[in-house]
């Protein structure tokens, strides 16, 4: 369960810095608009520090972390979910410099981040599939 929370606060950490970032990045260059940095910080609070909170409590009632299926997920969802956020670093920070980006380098910029949200997905399903073939504390 320890593993969990220390995830989850690892997690919290990233979020807040993630906050700042945000502010500061956008005060400093004297952005007024919409850019996706905004949505990394709530990323990495909801799909970081709160699941892991709910997945330490889930320990308690069920042995998820003697299940296979958790393992794959812990693994690829902790690559697969700063992966995704970076992206969105890059994204935004582009938005914010007002760079105008080539086709090419646009579409890879979009083709990884579509790719790390493919893998949540998936990360995602080995979660499930955790959940369905863990036995309960009981």
């Amino acid at each position: 369960m320890n593993k969990y929370i220390k995830t989850s606060f690892i997690y919290v950490v990233l979020a807040l810095l993630s906050g700042v970032f945000y502010r500061e990045f956008t005060k400093f260059n004297l952005f007024d608009g919409r850019t996706v940095l905004s949505s990394t910080h709530t990323h990495f609070f909801v799909l970081g520090t709160f699941l892991f909170m709910i997945i330490a409590i889930m320990i308690k009632v069920q042995l998820l972390d003697e299940n296979k299926h958790f393992h794959i997920f812990y693994r690829l969802y902790n690559i697969a979910l700063p992966l995704s956020v970076i992206m969105l670093y890059i994204r935004g920070s582009i938005q914010v410099l007002g760079i105008e980006l080539n086709k090419g380098i646009n579409a890879s910029v979009s083709g990884i981040s579509g790719v790390a949200h493919i893998l949540i997905a998936v990360a995602f399903l080995y979660l499930f599939f955790a959940f369905k073939h863990t036995k309960s504390t009981d």
